[in-house]
């Protein structure tokens, strides 16, 4: 079996989203192998505390890697910004064999030749004006105290070929992409140096990522071709839109895992509607990670933009409340809610909370209307059921008394007297005893209302109205 070691490189510069999220599973599913890398070479956006929720966010999601950072104190393995003296021996080769050079562009000379060729017609890329200074004019401005960037010195005239595993083979010529930045004049590392130095020296065989990065590829591939290591396989997966067709965004529907898990989401329904988001699983059940991994196939992968809809988030959340075992969703609930549930009914509520709720406060509603006496029917309700005349509920209170807490016998005595059966009968008992049309099974409801407060609701509308 071919060993494979994917990996996951965030910044931690904000909360993780669904889109990064989707990126760590499908590498998480991929890799044989699975490595964690924090990508901290932004230091006025990177902060400790994203590093902690984003740890705490893979491990909810039940994602473990193989090889990464402990905690949220930055390590020298595992976090670029401890990196510095590897990336620097790098700098120091490709400068030495005249692939690189520092040049010294103000941003504002950059934008202005970046207007020129635009208004001409032509695509923006560096021009090369630094890239033709020599060792004298070099040293000359270094003394002047000028600050630098250094350049990667792109090779003219060469195609950069490779098969990426989901959209196929992928064709770039040099001669469009410009000499592009490495090493920012701060002396941090440009994005397109560092993680491709380190991919390569932290042994990735295939990064799986998002197709806005395809374009950085080549540019990888010739950093890492000049300095002789090991290039890796591409996959660039489809970003997320939203509903509106746009970029997945807080606009259009996106929230972080962090909230997702505050409005009582389970990680079984986040991760089987993220890996299900342009694949197509031959079980539709809600599947543990090992179950997914072993339907995930990275060539079936779509090419084609991954739409998301809450509607589908909420197919499985339900799925997942179905699911999970009893302790789980014992735990899951509000402890406020948990507090209002006899344990002589705690088998039942979660039966119905199995069936009738997709979040904590749906269960919320429904242990208040068993278990307390919030009980208020709309005016429109209220009406449906008086219609159903007092005789009716005069016989089940009848019934009630009668059969105390033999839900079958009640039944049967109950359409023996009132002559009713099937919505007649069902619906105008249901609104009654909850205010709802829908819900769980009337057996249920019967069971957990205490005999005091159903012959209390019942009793409320054995009475003409005036």
């Amino acid at each position: 079996m071919n060993q494979t070691k994917t990996r996951f490189a965030p910044s931690p510069t904000g909360l993780m989203h669904l889109g990064n999220a989707r990126t760590a599973l499908l590498s998480a599913l991929y890799g044989s192998r699975f490595l964690l890398r924090i990508e901290d070479t932004d230091p006025e956006r990177s902060r400790e505390e994203f590093v902690r929720d984003l740890l705490f966010d893979l491990a909810w999601l039940g994602l473990r890697w193989d090889e990464g950072p402990c905690s949220a104190q930055p390590g020298a393995d595992f976090f670029q910004s401890r990196r510095s003296a590897i990336y620097a021996g790098y700098y120091a080769r490709l400068q030495a064999e005249q692939r690189a050079y520092p040049c010294f562009c103000s941003p504002g000379e950059l934008e202005i030749a970046r207007k020129i060729q635009l208004n001409a017609g032509q695509p923006p890329r560096y021009n090369g004006t630094c890239a033709r200074l020599d060792a004298t004019e070099v040293a000359r401005r270094q003394a002047e105290g000028l600050a630098a960037t250094l350049r990667f010195r792109v090779p003219k005239h060469q195609t950069v070929l490779f098969e990426d595993a989901i959209r196929g083979p992928q064709t770039f010529l040099t001669d469009t992409l410009g000499d592009f930045i490495i090493r920012r004049a701060d002396g941090s590392p440009a994005f397109f140096f560092c993680n491709a130095i380190d991919d390569a020296l932290m042994g990735v065989t295939d990064v799986i990522r998002g197709e806005d990065h395809l374009t950085n590829t080549p540019r990888q591939m010739l950093i890492l071709a000049a300095l002789e290591l090991p290039v890796p396989r591409y996959a660039h997966i489809s970003l997320i839109l939203g509903d509106d067709g746009a970029p997945l965004s807080k606009r259009n529907g996106s929230r972080s895992i962090r909230q997702l898990r505050e409005e009582g989401y389970f990680p079984a329904a986040v991760v089987n509607m993220l890996a299900r988001l342009g694949l197509t699983y031959q079980d539709d059940a809600c599947l543990d990670l090992d179950a997914l991994r072993q339907g995930f196939d990275l060539n079936r992968l779509s090419k084609s933009p991954a739409r998301f809809d809450p509607v589908h988030l909420n197919h499985w959340q339900h799925k997942a409340v179905r699911s999970v075992d009893d302790a789980t969703l014992w735990d899951w609930l509000h402890p406020e809610c948990r507090a209002l549930v006899p344990a002589a009914c705690q088998a039942d509520f979660l039966t119905l909370v199995r069936g009738n709720c997709v979040f904590p406060a749906d269960a919320d509603e429904w242990a208040r209307l068993l278990f307390t006496d919030e009980w208020n029917l709309t005016p429109t309700v209220a009406a449906e059921v008086q219609a159903a005349g007092e005789p009716f509920f005069l016989a089940l209170l009848d019934a009630a008394t009668a059969c105390e807490d033999d839900f079958d016998a009640f039944m049967a005595r109950i359409k023996t007297t009132s002559g009713r059966k099937g919505k007649a009968l069902f619906m105008p008992l249901r609104l009654a005893l909850t205010g709802r049309h829908d819900g769980p099974d009337m057996g249920q409801i019967y069971r957990m209302l205490t005999p005091e407060r159903l012959r209390g609701r019942l009793a409320e509308f054995t009475y003409p109205s005036q």
